[in-house]
């Protein structure tokens, strides 16, 4: 049997690993362009597959990044001998796309781009990124950036650009079925971790190493322990009120996927939320 609070349970403690992230949809390093949901059980394992296909700058290119969830997992990618629980698809040809761009803009000669082996074609009208609601930012005067070419070509051709089963199933037994897939829904930005508190051996080191420098100003030991008190104090308080409002467990939209994972019942889904999961609706994704 799965459980539904199993499920909750460990969607609200996703954030506690080294490398661990739920769902970041407002991603410091990466514009937003495109999300998906895939839900798959069997009778007794779980799993969720969250695609966000970004544009990453420094990576220069557009990722599509596969996030998972669930109490099966195999075959995860690992990173400074620490388990990570995502892996970029890498929809777009990497040939095609360094033909495609010309220091982080759109070649004004490129005519395609190559994804999941189909051409796409690309545009260079203004008109037609605003008859899509995209705004082009133009930090140089007619030129379009990359995240703005994929934000139009999504708009067009969304499925090229979604995961394929095999994809999909990388780091999910096969014999768990696919069952709901969501194209879009409610979602809160959910960063919250463990607050880090340092042990009296940490601040003393601090504190010695501190004082060495001169950069103390007269400090002494129980006032440096008394300030760093306070200060996990104040950030711990922080950390417990956004665990409050954003954690997965508090919002519908968790709450009843939870229920269709525990229950096979797909019926059990049916949002009053709004869905908010448009890149337009998180600016802050890539402002770093």
């Amino acid at each position: 049997m799965i459980s539904e609070q199993q499920i909750l349970d460990a969607l609200d403690h996703s954030n506690d690993g080294y490398y661990s992230d739920f769902i970041p949809l407002n991603h410091p390093y990466s514009y937003l362009i495109d999300t998906r949901l895939n839900l798959f059980r069997s009778e007794n394992e779980w799993a969720i597959a969250a695609e966000v296909l970004g544009y990453n700058p420094r990576g220069g290119r557009i990722e599509l990044n596969i996030f998972y969830y669930g109490n099966c997992l195999i075959n995860l990618e690992s990173y400074n001998n620490r388990e990570i629980h995502y892996y970029d698809a890498a929809p777009i040809d990497e040939d095609s796309f360094n033909a495609a761009t010309a220091d982080d803009l759109l070649n004004p000669e490129a005519s395609s781009l190559l994804v999941h082996n189909t051409h796409l074609k690309l545009s260079h009208n203004k008109v037609d990124y605003e008859r899509a609601g995209i705004d082009l930012v133009e930090y140089e005067p007619g030129r379009i950036d990359m995240q703005e070419v994929g934000r139009l070509l999504i708009t067009r051709n969304q499925d090229v650009f979604r995961a394929t089963d095999a994809e999909l199933y990388k780091s999910i037994p096969k014999h768990l079925k696919k069952l709901v897939v969501v194209d879009e829904w409610y979602h809160k930005d959910f960063t919250a971790r463990p607050t880090n508190v340092l042990s009296t051996e940490q601040i003393a080191a601090a504190f010695e190493l501190n004082q060495k420098h001169g950069s103390l100003n007269g400090m002494d030991l129980a006032a440096l322990t008394d300030a760093i008190r306070a200060q996990e104090e104040r950030m711990g308080q922080l950390e417990r009120e956004q665990w409050e409002t954003t954690r997965p467990s508090s919002y519908e939209t968790w709450q009843q996927l939870a229920k269709v994972l525990a229950t096979g019942d797909t019926s059990h889904y049916h949002p009053t939320l709004a869905p908010n999961t448009h890149w337009s609706n998180w600016p802050e994704s890539g402002f770093l």
